[in-house]
């Protein structure tokens, strides 16, 4: 998906996947925010008040832009889950032909997101706050 727009919050992305010339496939990959096992007392502090800690795939879908009603919709099915998560991250898959990719073909980029997250590598998606804000990472 390519846009000239900057998005700032969930809305601005399914309304500019949902502008491509190319019919789209979103793909999602929830985390969660965690303190490794052999984290110190310093540690734990610091991840109280939001700070350190890894992010951990917990949950993966992907969704034709048309299938989501909104952001808030995105969160309730989710939950659904029992998977907490905090950030969520998002790319997407481009069709072909007026074709929309379907969810078998989103399988490996799923895989990919996945082990990108889990290397550090999130500044390759856009990312969201459970509030639908986007998240920027420097």
């Amino acid at each position: 998906m390519t846009t000239a727009a900057t998005l700032d919050d969930f809305e601005a992305l399914l309304q500019a996947a949902r502008e491509q010339e190319q019919l789209q496939r979103l793909l999602f990959v929830f985390a969660r925010r965690e303190l490794g096992q052999h984290a110190t007392a310093a540690q734990h502090e610091s991840f109280a008040c939001g700070v350190g800690g890894h992010l951990q795939p917990v949950l993966c879908v992907d969704k034709a832009p048309q299938d989501i009603a909104s952001f808030a919709v995105l969160v309730e099915e989710s939950e659904q889950t029992g998977q907490h998560w905090d950030i969520v991250f998002v790319g997407s898959l481009e069709g072909r032909g007026g074709v929309a990719p379907n969810s078998d073909e989103a399988d490996q980029p799923l895989r990919f997101m996945v082990n990108a997250i889990n290397d550090g590598r999130v500044g390759e998606f856009a990312a969201f706050d459970r509030a639908g804000n986007a998240l920027r990472f420097v």
